[in-house]
C-alpha cells in the first residue's frame, strides 16, 4: 500500500536551502523577579482570601480576577495590547478586555437583570468581533477600557443589590442564579488569565502575579 503521506524529510521539515532563508523571529527574554513583578507584593491589590461567607468569598475572588487581567495589561501601548503574540490566534490582551465588557454585560444587564442591551462588539456579521476589532488605535483601548469598567460598575451595583445568592435571572429564557452567574464569572476569568499569561510573556518576558 502506497503511503497517502510519504515522508522524505521536505514535507516535515522543508528543503535545506528553505531552512536556512526563514527569517529568525526575536523572542523577548522571559523575565521574572520582584523588581519585574507588576506591583510590588506590599502594594498588591488583589486579596490573601481567608473569607468564611459564601458572598464575600465570590465577590472577593471575582475582584481579585478583575484586577489580575488589569495587572497583564498594564504599562502597554495601543500596539503592544493588540498585538496577536501567539499566531495563529487572534487573541490580544486588548481582545480580552472587550471580550471581558461583553461578558460581563451579557451575564449581569442582559441575564440576571433581564435589560434588553445589545451586544457592544459581537454582532451576526462578526461573532469574533470582540477580538477582530481589537485594533491597535489609543481610542480603542480607551474605549475597551472605559466600557469593561462600566460593565464592571454595574455587575458589582446588581450583586450589592441583591437580597441572596439564589436570586434568579430575570429574563425568561435562562434558569440560573446569582451565586452560578458569580462563580461562572470566576471561571471565566481566570481561564482568560491564562490566556494573558503567555500573551504579555510573549510581548516584553514580564511573567509572574
Amino acid at each position: 500500500m502506497t503511503d497517502a503521506f510519504p515522508d522524505n524529510g521536505q514535507e516535515r521539515h522543508g528543503h535545506p536551502e528553505q531552512r536556512a532563508h526563514r527569517p529568525v523571529e526575536r523572542r523577548p527574554e522571559r523575565r521574572f523577579g520582584w523588581s519585574d513583578m507588576f506591583v510590588h507584593p506590599d502594594e498588591d491589590p488583589r486579596s490573601e482570601g481567608g473569607f468564611t461567607d459564601e458572598r464575600a468569598l465570590l465577590v472577593e475572588y471575582l475582584r481579585d480576577q478583575r484586577l489580575t487581567l488589569e495587572l497583564k495589561c498594564s504599562g502597554l501601548d495601543a500596539d503592544a495590547l493588540a498585538r496577536r503574540s501567539v499566531p495563529p490566534s487572534n487573541l490580544s490582551l486588548l481582545g480580552l478586555v472587550r471580550h471581558m465588557a461583553e461578558v460581563e454585560r451579557n451575564w449581569f444587564r442582559r441575564r440576571m437583570a433581564g435589560e434588553e442591551a445589545p451586544r457592544r462588539y459581537k454582532s451576526e456579521v462578526d461573532p469574533d468581533g470582540d477580538f477582530n476589532g481589537a485594533v491597535a488605535d489609543p481610542d480603542v483601548v480607551a474605549e475597551a477600557w472605559a466600557a469593561w469598567r462600566a460593565e464592571v460598575d454595574f455587575a458589582d451595583r446588581f450583586v450589592a443589590d441583591a437580597p441572596d445568592l439564589g436570586l434568579a435571572a430575570r429574563n425568561p429564557e435562562l434558569e440560573v442564579t446569582l451565586r452560578e452567574v458569580l462563580l461562572h464569572m470566576v471561571e471565566e476569568y481566570a481561564r482568560h488569565n491564562g490566556h494573558a499569561d503567555f500573551l504579555r510573556e510573549r510581548i516584553d518576558g514580564r511573567v509572574g502575579q
